[in-house]
């Protein structure tokens, strides 16, 4: 199949969901469309708005098809998110991960979740698990859930909405799902013991074409009825796409948004820590990949909600005053998983641009953390929306001593999802970050450090 030049890329994320235009040739996106990934709080439990999504990307795909043609589809969206069908519908709504009720079975899904060696996926909060949020909706809603014919992790949810084909897929599977094991290259004891196997639709690439759009589609949008869907992809692994094979091992990808992830490819496992939301996720290509991360977008937009670029005069002042935020702000996740967010003065007394400043440095600081525990490449490369953000950049490049670059895409999870139909490997390069100059930060890394112990 020739490679398609404009590819739609359906893009959810945690906070919001966006579909992408990207030309193959040029690796530019030519136009977007955004809506907030809201979430239901209606029904059995806080769940996706499904049929809002769908609309959204209905609507999107036609307009784009309209402003630009649209050659092929691509899927990325975030993880540990399961839709369940019965037939050709679903028997429970897609569960949001951020609720607290699958915590209810803990002891009784302790008791059976496989040890970190098999899967190296923590134990992690709320339905963050996929393996804990079926085994508490078995237990909650017995009737529907033997009414399950397919379980679908997300990306391929919606691959099946437009294509109409039933697939699995390695990404998301190998994602903190407690499903996969990724040293086997396999499906976990967990899935054999009960007895899930058997819902789980037969693997395939990510890369893979499932096939082509639906007739019921094609009406709905004027796409081309031939106009191609590829399997689909989680986004962290989106974000590594651009750079496999194009860098010299080991290094560090940070793939940044709702959550920081830093994944270190051609890194070992040997340092993740369970008990610090370190984990391997697993690549395009079925390999581990060593992976730390915190909830860093949220905690910035929480702490920093009205965001200013800081001025040197704000950097000094964060600095010189030992202005300080500590982890974790977002309870259970990260690499400071019990201890309690606070602030080391009056964070209200702080203009937008000091706050700014000292959340920032929180980042940073953060994310050495999470690479002490992934391990740290020869080279950083920041992707997404703190890619933008120069101070985190250049803070981080103070601490770790290695080069940081800060990549100019909007998202890479968009171009890293559209080269699902192939085309050159290969980003670019990205831009240097001049590590922090300031006299007194190394100072007041230590105190953060000093704090903490």
């Amino acid at each position: 199949m020739p490679l398609p030049r404009f590819i739609a890329v359906i893009d959810i994320g945690k906070t919001n969901a966006k579909v992408v235009l990207i030309d193959a040739h040029t690796k530019q996106q030519l136009a977007a469309r955004s809506t907030p990934n809201t979430v239901r709080q209606d029904g059995p439990y806080p769940h996706a708005d499904v049929e809002r999504l769908w609309a959204f990307m209905l609507e999107s795909l036609g307009a784009l098809q309209q402003e630009h043609g649209v050659d092929g589809i691509s899927i990325t969206t975030h993880g540990a998110t399961a839709a369940l069908l019965a037939g050709e519908h679903l028997a429970l709504p897609v569960l949001d991960y951020e609720f607290s009720g699958p915590m209810q079975s803990a002891p009784a899904y302790g008791a059976v979740r496989p040890a970190f060696a098999e899967t190296l996926s923590p134990l992690l909060p709320n339905g963050l698990n996929i393996g804990a949020q079926l085994f508490w909706q078995r237990q909650q809603f017995p009737e529907q859930f033997a009414s399950v014919t397919q379980i679908l992790t997300y990306p391929q949810y919606w691959a099946w909405r437009l294509s109409g084909v039933l697939a699995s897929e390695v990404t998301s599977l190998g994602c903190h799902s407690d499903l996969w094991a990724p040293q086997q290259a396999d499906f976990s004891s967990l899935v054999q013991r009960q007895g899930w196997r058997e819902l789980f639709p037969a693997m395939r690439p990510a890369a893979s074409v499932l096939g082509p759009i639906t007739a019921d589609i094609a009406g709905a949008t004027g796409l081309l009825i031939d106009t191609p869907v590829t399997c689909g992809i989680h986004d962290s692994n989106a974000s590594l796409l651009p750079h496999l094979g194009t860098h010299e091992e080991p290094f560090t990808i940070l793939s940044t948004g709702t959550w920081t992830i830093a994944m270190t490819v051609g890194g070992n496992t040997d340092q993740l820590d369970p008990a610090r939301d370190s984990l391997a996720n697993v690549d395009a290509f079925g390999r581990p990949v060593p992976t730390a991360r915190f909830m860093g977008g949220r905690e910035f937009d929480m702490l920093a909600p009205n965001a200013a670029v800081p001025t040197p005069a704000d950097v000094d002042a964060v600095i010189a005053g030992d202005v300080q935020a500590l982890p974790s702000f977002m309870a259970g996740v990260g690499p400071f998983p019990s201890h309690v967010g606070c602030w080391t003065s009056d964070a209200d007394a702080l203009s937008p641009g000091q706050r700014s400043a000292a959340v920032s440095l929180y980042l940073a600081l953060v994310t050495q953390a999470c690479l002490g525990l992934c391990g740290m490449g020869r080279q950083i490369i920041i992707e997404g929306p703190f890619a933008r953000n120069r101070l985190f950049a250049a803070a981080l490049a103070r601490l770790t001593g290695v080069p940081v670059l800060t990549s100019g895409d909007a998202t890479g999870t968009s171009l890293g999802a559209s080269m699902l139909f192939g085309g050159a490997a290969g980003s670019a390069a990205g831009t240097p970050a001049a590590p922090l100059d300031h006299a007194g930060f190394n100072a007041y890394a230590n105190r953060w450090r000093a704090r903490l112990a």
